[in-house]
């Protein structure tokens, strides 16, 4: 119901209106752009209508329920915006039917945008996205007090969860359940790197900072979206979200010198940067392929299935990486064929 959100913004009689729904990819959210044929003086002609679920404060990718009264996507961005980071404009809030009315950034993600240029042209492209990713968390390095932000974080029952969900969805739900010294030596695995991620430094998380959440305006300048989760977390989370992203295939020279050039900005040592980073990248990308086939199964949606092996790929080099887990490495190798570099793109439970 549109028609309360759109009178506030453009008073009434609202003009005549065309709405078409966007894909919303993993989102339990719902997308429409409304173009309007005309608009009252400083008011936009085309915009993002946001449907929220009916549990809007409710997030299915674990940790504990918001415990405050704002919702959690508009506290996030009053704050990103207080520290002059560039997110979208919050035209309307009409949470009584559930619609908030966004700017409209445009069509083109980041990840678009990287397909449409030549590859000689990524490292600029990532120097952009890299220099912000250290901007955001230089501002946010100081959390207001009470803030979302501050009240939730990467702690050991999230990292724990996330880890299990690759268990149960990643390997399991495909492949039937572990017999007891794989159970072990996962077990084993898993204490190993939620052990090491608990003694980083941790910091503001974007928890989704990759190619599909950064809007390219036809400035070139990004744009921050779908930050809803932020919380407190590893230094290097954001940086792997990003440099290890399943949906872009970024090799290894590329990833290193970006790797550097955040640290340089941030005032980091690299070499210890570098060593974070890939005992992130096997949390993130392990609970990266738990999370596609659990959209596939539970919400229906096999789009993602296709990205399921490049996380994998990015798991083997992490293993190749940190010999600590080269019994990981091997009980993968056994679970999944062609882990890590010729893993085929699973069946959808909808076949």
């Amino acid at each position: 119901n549109l028609d309360r959100a759109l009178a506030e913004l453009y008073g009434e009689p609202v003009p005549p209106i065309t709405v078409v729904k966007l894909r919303g990819d993993a989102s339990t959210r719902s997308y429409f752009r409304v173009q309007a044929d005309t608009a009252p003086a400083g008011r936009p002609t085309s915009l993002i209508a946001m449907q929220l679920p009916e549990d809007a404060f409710r997030s299915d990718e674990g940790g504990p329920e918001p415990d405050g009264t704002r919702l959690p996507f508009l506290e996030v961005a009053e704050l990103l915006e207080s520290r002059g980071l560039p997110v979208p404009s919050i035209y309307v809030e009409d949470l009584a039917n559930g619609i908030i009315l966004l700017e409209d950034l445009g069509d083109i993600t980041f990840e678009q945008h990287l397909r449409q240029a030549a590859r000689t042209e990524w490292t600029r492209l990532y120097r952009n996205a890299i220099e912000l990713l250290a901007d955001l968390h230089e501002r946010l390095a100081d959390l207001p007090p009470g803030s979302i932000v501050s009240r939730r974080s990467f702690d050991r029952k999230l990292l724990d969860w996330e880890l299990d969900h690759f268990r149960e969805w990643g390997l399991e739900a495909l492949s039937g359940p572990l017999d007891t010294a794989d159970a072990a030596t996962l077990r084993e695995a898993f204490s190993t790197i939620v052990r090491e991620i608990e003694s980083m430094p941790y910091g503001f998380v974007h928890r989704d900072y990759q190619s599909k959440n950064l809007m390219v305006r036809p400035s070139g300048e990004l744009t921050l979206i779908d930050f809803q989760d932020a919380l407190l977390g590893p230094r290097a989370y954001d940086l792997v979200a990003l440099l290890r992203d399943s949906y872009v295939s970024l090799d290894l020279a590329l990833q290193e010198s970006m790797i550097e050039r955040y640290a340089a900005l941030r005032r980091i040592d690299a070499e210890t940067l570098k060593r974070e980073f890939w005992h992130v990248t096997l949390h993130r990308k392990l609970k990266d392929e738990g999370r596609f086939i659990y959209i596939d199964r539970v919400r229906k949606n096999p789009d993602f299935l296709r990205w399921y092996p490049q996380s994998l790929v990015y798991v083997g080099r992490a293993t190749a990486q940190l010999p600590a887990f080269k019994g990981l490495g091997h009980l993968l190798s056994t679970a999944i064929a062609g882990f890590p570099d010729s893993v085929p793109e699973p069946a959808s439970w909808l076949e």
